[in-house]
């Protein structure tokens, strides 16, 4: 049996190299590497990867292996994000919650993590919903209203 290391390599390499856009083509592909694979351990080891599915335009999406970017660039994405998937920002307390439309949860809070920013204690993603921990009430209270700027700018660059 190959070590989980080697499907983590493996992995990393078919996404560097082709266009995989689902974790069924990402299992399908594995498998005819010799990888017997699950869809459950395939999901599990994208999150551990951190890969993150970006649209390449026209319904199709390829995932990503993370890069190192200047925190500009991230923001930019990030809005870029927020216009196209991300329909509504709540909150509650110390705690975001981010609805995304279904698929695109994970990437978004990876750029959100990408921001390294303090007052972000930590974010968690499902399928189409990112709870964001923030340090303290204010600061929960000002992500809102800068998320709630994103949403409105990103969808002007949409419109646009």
């Amino acid at each position: 049996m190959r070590s989980k290391a080697e499907r983590h390599r493996a992995i990393q390499e078919i996404v560097r190299k082709e266009e995989i856009g689902t974790q069924k083509e990402l299992v399908e592909r594995l498998r005819q590497l010799g990888f017997e694979v699950t869809q459950a351990t395939v999901s599990r080891d994208i999150a551990e990867l951190r890969l993150a599915r970006v649209s390449l335009g026209k319904g199709r999406y390829k995932y990503t292996l993370p890069s190192m970017e200047l925190p500009e660039d991230v923001y930019e994405e990030l809005k870029r994000q927020f216009g196209l998937f991300v329909k509504d920002v709540d909150r509650g307390g110390n705690v975001l919650v981010v609805k995304t439309a279904e698929g695109h949860a994970s990437g978004i809070a990876l750029l959100m993590d990408r921001l390294k920013r303090d007052e972000i204690v930590g974010t968690l993603a499902g399928e189409d919903t990112i709870l964001v921990v923030a340090r303290t009430e204010e600061d929960a209270k000002a992500l809102e209203e800068e998320f709630g700027e994103l949403l409105l700018s990103g969808r002007a660059l949409k419109t646009s």
